[in-house]
């Protein structure tokens, strides 16, 4: 959803060299951005709001630069202060994406302090942050669902060579790169998958190789190795020169 998508995901520690945009199949409504980069892909992010609304889901978008991007109360604050400014105003961003997806469906949030490097939301409340290029989006459940359902976000828009593959991929999951999934669609599917795993079922992946991934539908069934009853179905969306990845069920 870097600064990367979750704090403390399998791959933080090394973001491998970025390269040329690549694109990614989806059914998801998403258009070319236009004008302003930043405002084409906040409208793009905004056209999907009904797929994540029929899924239950509220959508919060926040840009590094809003200027409502402040801390919420001394947590927010104390743990902003601590970082450099870039991660600040990413981290920032996030809190208020948050909180906009939080209020997306009907539930109020202050502040969102952190539990080691992960967001401390209050009892009833959970959301899945992400966050990119000065971009941030958070999604949360509707509070008539199941509140330990997968949830889990990313956004990528530094689109990554193709030689990275093999930091996502295993050899029996190489077939699926192709033009229609490159490999930003595939490390941005299998990061949401990941936080939701590991959220709904405190899965812990070493990398983003211990998750398999396969076509389902117009998205991708992406499960754990080790216990591959457990699985999740993402859905990928071109924004801006990356993708967007959420996961719906």
């Amino acid at each position: 959803m870097p600064a990367h998508s979750h704090p403390g995901g399998p791959s933080a520690a090394a973001r491998p060299a970025r390269s040329r945009p690549a694109t990614a199949v989806s059914r998801w409504p998403a258009g070319p951005a236009s004008g302003h980069p930043e405002a084409g892909i906040l409208a793009e992010l905004g056209r999907l709001r009904p797929v994540c609304a029929a899924a239950g889901l509220g959508l919060g978008i926040a840009l590094a630069s809003d200027p409502q991007a402040a801390p919420a109360g001394p947590a927010e604050e104390a743990a902003a202060a601590a970082m450099p400014p870039h991660r600040r105003r990413e981290f920032l961003a996030g809190r208020l994406a948050a909180r906009r997806a939080l209020r997306a469906v009907g539930l109020d949030c202050g502040e969102i302090p952190r539990a080691g490097r992960l967001p401390l939301f209050p009892p009833g409340r959970a959301a899945s942050i992400s966050h990119s290029a000065g971009v941030a989006v958070a999604v949360a459940r509707a509070p008539d669902r199941d509140t330990h359902a997968p949830l889990g976000c990313d956004l990528e828009l530094r689109p990554l060579p193709a030689g990275t593959a093999r930091l996502v991929l295993r050899e029996d999951e190489e077939e699926l790169l192709s033009d229609a999934w490159p490999v930003t669609s595939l490390f941005s599917a299998k990061e949401a998958a990941w936080k939701a795993l590991h959220r709904s079922h405190e899965v812990v992946a070493g990398s983003l190789r211990d998750l398999r991934a396969e076509p389902y539908g117009d998205g991708l069934r992406i499960a754990t190795r080790s216990a591959p009853e457990l699985a999740v179905h993402v859905r990928v969306a071109p924004v801006g020169p990356g993708v967007f990845s959420c996961v719906l069920d």
